[in-house]
């Protein structure tokens, strides 16, 4: 008799789910993020990534002045009579040619997340959905930022001077980074398709090696096969070496600028849909 009545007096009463609601949402839910603000805060985890590990910063500062140095001081005799007059020919060419090597990390940063399984959380926030794949993209352009930076100490060090001044030497880096950002959107791609991060970087260097040293970077292509100078006239990196080493000269070539832009366009618009179709079948 006494047990019957202590399980009838302990029955809890029917909850609806309104109530429900109203205890598990106490408060007004914050607003969804805004697609630049999704952006950047996945940018700036790729920045707090570079902090904790600041040797990820060797490719953006001793390579670039490893490039420099053996380039000018092997070639420059032989080439141009001297270092110092062969480095203002080469010294944005190699700019251009560190900076595009190293946009292959942006893929192998992505494939990394993805084995982690990071990847499998990013999907699960209300948030804008390219906004990882850009975050990632804004991150590395702090890093070509920097590898910037430190070509044009070194070679001012060693003699480069820029007649196109500051404002040509901004816009040189700025050409540069808009290209670079474009252009990882490569990698990306391949960071998601492939299963290994070296998977990702082999194939990147089979891309990057040709595009770079098939170019206007080292030599002029006048002196080149005719066969091999209508490939290196018509590449993407000879374009953008020759633009950005126009500006800081103060040439400004609309032409080679435009190609540049053009170029650095059709890479997203072509590889960014592709990678997200990628990332949302993931």
């Amino acid at each position: 008799m006494s047990t019957a009545t202590t399980t009838e007096s302990t029955e809890l009463a029917p909850v609806s789910a309104d109530s429900l609601a109203e205890l598990l949402v106490s408060e007004e839910r914050p607003p969804r993020p805004s697609a630049w603000s999704a952006s950047m805060t996945f940018g700036w985890r790729a920045v707090l990534k570079i902090k904790h590990v600041p040797e990820q910063l060797f490719d953006v500062t001793a390579f670039p002045i490893m490039m420099v140095l053996m380039y000018t001081y092997l070639f420059g005799g032989a080439l141009a009579g001297s270092p110092k007059e062969y480095i203002q020919f080469l010294l944005p060419g190699v700019l251009v040619m560190s900076v595009v090597m190293i946009t292959m990390y942006t893929g192998v940063s992505v494939n990394t997340d993805i084995e982690k399984g990071v990847f499998d959380r990013f999907r699960t926030l209300p948030i804008w959905r390219p906004s990882t794949m850009v975050g990632y993209l804004l991150g590395d352009a702090l890093r070509y930022t920097i590898a910037s930076v430190v070509i044009l100490t070194v070679g001012m060090v060693l003699g480069y001077r820029p007649d196109g001044g500051v404002a040509g030497v901004l816009v040189g880096i700025a050409l540069l980074v808009a290209f670079a950002f474009a252009f990882s959107w490569i990698w990306t791609m391949f960071g998601l398709m492939l299963r290994t991060e070296k998977s990702v970087m082999g194939v990147s260097m089979m891309v990057i090696f040709p595009l770079t040293f098939l170019s206007n970077v080292f030599v002029d292509p006048r002196t080149m096969p005719g066969w091999l100078q209508a490939f290196v006239n018509n590449s993407p990196v000879t374009h953008l070496a020759s633009a950005v080493r126009g500006v800081m000269a103060g040439d400004w070539p609309a032409d080679e600028i435009a190609w540049s832009l053009g170029w650095a366009g059709l890479f997203v618009l072509v590889f960014g849909p592709i990678t997200m179709r990628l990332y949302n079948r993931k």
